[in-house]
């Protein structure tokens, strides 16, 4: 049978289509439908490595979940057996369901920590593992949201945006109304299954009690596509082919189908419990914008490990626990009590300070430090006493983004004392470039220890690492790859977009409009806003804050095989001004701790 996609626009725009990988591809790790229930004893296990079922569990497999326009989604739902008026927890996802599918753990060095034996095989990506929350009393379903129209089998992943949001509003409402469910839903999971949250809770679903939305970028064309203007293309490429289910409308400046895919947390009601890290290039920023635009009943929590890791930690289980039994189950735990905001420091050289209180974000009494670039590559303090001068780059270098990379400059300040950055920080940069009409320009603070030595963070304790595999003993042996080690702080800006836009720009965070391009003239000098995204880090006595710029992403590669595959509209030589008429300067945010 020919296999055929349905068009759809967004706006006046027509979405465009990208073939995808075919369900009968071995990676897919996919059986077919098989709707039928079964009983899960105490005891069973998906493989023999596998984390027993605790607690005997009823097994719904590929449910039909109508949507209004008449299209069937499937989902797998768990729940105890003998147990009605159970809350359901929702995962929204194209991952697959019951451990099926291309993405797991084992794509990760030392499955970021977490040995086989800690999870049921069951949960989908990114989600809860049905065996822990089947033990407290919910139900996990596993909601697959590729559209398939009729017996037609080529499927459609209408990722995000207006429609995304529509699909999981009717897929929450058809969950409540199920006979065993209480009518409290939840939404929860990591990074996609995250992102979707947003766009779910804006419909403001009757019978969603909650969302907890565990680190999740908030507008693709500016968070991950596009940040700065300059495209992001080799990761959504990779991302695309792996999902079997790419949907890719590739439109070089922001419209109104990019402008869909911005996430409105205004429109939200429910309770959020929001996560954020620094260990992702994703969704930090996203995290962070969606925590501070909705209106009430919220909680931020920034962690210093990696995403896929912490959702497994016994005392992350422990803490949305909390959070799920007050909102889902009417239970009087005090959780209204838990600070608002809760802030992890890493500290590169020592361990993290964890979930440090605070009653507000942005923190109150933040202070902001500015520091002048100096052409004898420091930092200043005063404008007074900076070196004036021009430093020019080869801009169109290939970076491998191993940490190692040439065509850098650094600039560099001594603390005096303890100092905690927590928040975002900006460059303002007087650049030229002579040979090009435009510039792709990316900076990032670092951290280098009393020595001058440059550090990074390892996002993932070695001894989980170790604990699952045994080659990595030390920091050396822990993969350069940006889920398992942090460098800092980056932001990107391409001259041509350098245009605020002000309704959406805060006092902290400058966002670009996008909408047209203003291409620079060769050899003169433009004054660069650009916003770093958000960090906590600690310095001691002696360390120092580093300042590198480039015309090359610096931070590591999210995953080996792109390595090499950064591309920018570089060309020629760059030139940074400092001094005198140009005050080129960054700002980061001061925390007392």
């Amino acid at each position: 049978m020919a296999s055929t996609v349905a068009q759809y626009n967004v706006g006046a725009i027509e979405a465009l289509h990208t073939q995808s990988s075919g369900l009968d591809d071995p990676r897919a790790n996919y059986n077919g439908i098989d709707s039928r229930t079964i009983v899960l004893p105490v005891g069973h296990k998906k493989e023999t490595d596998c984390r027993p079922f605790e607690a005997e569990t009823v097994s719904d497999k590929d449910i039909e979940i109508p949507m209004r326009d008449g299209t069937i989604l499937r989902g797998d739902v768990f729940r105890p057996v003998g147990r009605s008026s159970l809350p359901a927890i929702i995962t929204f996802s194209p991952y697959w369901k019951s451990g099926t599918g291309f993405f797991d753990l084992h794509l990760a060095q030392g499955r970021v920590g977490i040995p086989r034996s800690a999870l049921s095989g069951y949960q989908n990506f990114e989600g809860f593992d049905p065996t822990e929350w089947v033990n407290h009393d919910y139900a996990i379903g596993q909601c697959q949201y590729e559209r398939r129209f009729g017996f037609i089998r080529k499927p459609q992943n209408r990722f995000w945006g207006t429609s995304g949001g529509l699909d999981g509003h009717d897929t929450v409402e058809h969950v409540a109304q199920l006979p065993w469910c209480s009518g409290r839903v939840a939404l929860a999971g990591n990074s996609w299954l995250a992102i979707t949250q947003w766009f779910i809770a804006a419909t403001r679903s009757p019978h969603l009690a909650c969302i907890l939305p565990l680190e999740g970028m908030s507008d693709l064309y500016r968070e991950i596509l596009c940040r700065g203007g300059v495209p992001n293309l080799p990761l959504l490429d990779l991302l695309g082919n792996a999902l079997f289910s790419k949907s890719t409308c590739v439109l070089p400046l922001f419209n109104e189908y990019w402008q869909d895919k911005r996430a409105k947390p205004q429109l939200i009601e429910c309770p959020a419990y929001v996560l954020a890290s620094m260990a992702t290039s994703l969704h930090a920023v996203g995290s962070i914008r969606c925590f501070e635009e909705i209106p009430h009943k919220k909680w931020l929590r920034l962690h210093s490990t990696q995403e896929w890791h912490d959702l497994y930690q016994p005392d992350t289980v422990a803490d949305l626990k909390r959070f799920l039994d007050f909102y889902t189950k009417g239970i009087k735990n005090d959780w209204e009590q838990t600070p608002q905001v809760r802030i992890s420091v890493v500290r590169y050289n020592q361990p993290p300070v964890k979930n440090i209180p605070f009653d507000t974000w942005p923190i109150s009494g933040t202070t902001t430090a500015r520091f002048y670039l100096s052409s004898n590559n420091t930092l200043q303090p005063e404008q007074s006493s900076v070196v004036a001068g021009e430093q020019g780059y080869q801009s169109d270098i290939t970076p491998q983004q191993c940490d190692a990379d040439p065509e850098e400059f650094s600039f560099t300040f001594t603390f005096t004392e303890r100092t905690t950055l927590i928040g975002f920080s900006k460059a303002v940069l007087y650049m030229s470039c002579p040979d090009h009409d435009d510039m792709d320009v990316y900076v990032i603070i670092r951290k280098a220890d009393a020595k001058g030595n440059v550090l990074r963070n390892v996002n993932i304790p070695i001894a989980d690492l170790n604990a699952v595999d045994a080659s990595v003993k030390e920091e050396k042996d822990v993969d350069l790859v940006n889920t398992h080690q942090y460098v800092g702080s980056m932001g990107i800006l391409r001259a041509s977009h350098r245009k605020i836009n002000e309704r959406l720009s805060t006092e902290r965070w400058a966002v670009h409009d996008h909408t047209s391009e203003d291409k620079i003239s060769s050899g003169t000098v433009t004054k660069l806003e650009i916003g770093m995204w958000p960090a906590a880090i600690q310095f001691e006595a002696g360390e120092k804050l580093v300042v590198r710029i480039s015309g090359h992403d610096m931070r590591l590669a999210d995953y080996a095989s792109l390595r090499g595959a950064s591309a920018t509209g570089n060309k020629g030589r760059h030139v940074l001004h400092a001094g005198g008429d140009y005050g080129s300067y960054v700002e980061v945010p001061i925390v007392g701790v």
